[in-house]
């Protein structure tokens, strides 16, 4: 199930609010977005990349 904001739930909400906070507000915005670049976003962890990589490839997007 996907959040209000664009993000599957499953990421956590410190992940969630970590995205929101840099200006994140839906799963197309992170499409190339290098994963490195998200993980240095405090709240963001492996599982949450995991999770959106999930997510964006049944989309047709990735990350980066």
């Amino acid at each position: 199930m996907t959040a209000p904001e664009g993000f599957p739930r499953a990421i956590g909400r410190p992940a969630t609010g970590a995205l929101l906070a840099a200006g994140y507000t839906g799963l197309s915005q992170l499409d190339g977005v290098p994963a490195a670049d998200l993980l240095r976003l405090h709240g963001v962890g492996p599982k949450a990349i995991a999770v959106l990589r999930e997510a964006m490839t049944a989309r047709g997007l990735s990350l980066g």
